[in-house]
């Protein structure tokens, strides 16, 4: 760990945020609560660019989230209706949706827009300046998203890059802050 915690039960980054400071975690809380109460996009175009934007940043905790199993805990824990998010919106992501992120480019399982999603988080997340210049991409994104979903998208990649590069960093991933800690997923 990068900050001095208790030795007790519970979720690191819980305690990190609650404790040193809460302010400022409640809002990074908010703001990723709101990623998946008010997005426009389904389950699986959430989860594959959260899932690789889990993988840039090397946060455990959000490797181990699964958006279909661990949204209703989420909610319970952190606030939310499960009713009024993403969790329902399309049919939920296997394992071998997540297996595949990596290999976005050409595993046949993703539709256009979830491989979209997958490729603005790698460009945001690895080239930010790249991404912001590829002309073909934004063709691609602008054919299949709207306006308000490619923004909602922009800002929902941004709440996981914060947030699991912080909890990477500090090493407080083994619950996430983007995650229901460990000990509840089981």
């Amino acid at each position: 760990m990068r900050v001095t915690l208790p030795d007790t039960p519970g979720s690191a980054a819980a305690y990190a945020g609650e404790a040193l400071a809460p302010e400022i975690a409640g809002a990074a809380r908010a703001f990723g609560k709101a990623v998946y109460q008010k997005s426009r996009l389904s389950l699986r175009e959430i989860e594959a660019a959260r899932y690789r934007t889990a993988q840039i940043n090397g946060c455990n905790g959000c490797m181990a989230f699964r958006g279909a199993r661990d949204l209703p805990t989420y909610f319970d824990r952190f606030g939310g209706e499960v009713e009024s998010s993403v969790h329902g919106r399309g049919p939920a992501p296997d394992e071998a949706f997540y297996e595949n992120v990596g290999d976005w480019r050409d595993w046949a399982g993703y539709s256009e827009r979830e491989r979209l999603a997958v490729a603005y988080a790698e460009g945001l997340g690895q080239d930010p300046h790249g991404i912001a210049q590829d002309e073909a991409f934004w063709a691609r994104a602008k054919a299949a998203f709207s306006d308000a979903e490619i923004v909602d998208l922009s800002y929902s990649i941004a709440s996981w890059i914060a947030a699991g590069r912080v909890s990477h960093a500090l090493g407080l991933d083994g619950g996430g802050v983007c995650a229901v800690p460990a000990a509840e997923l089981a």
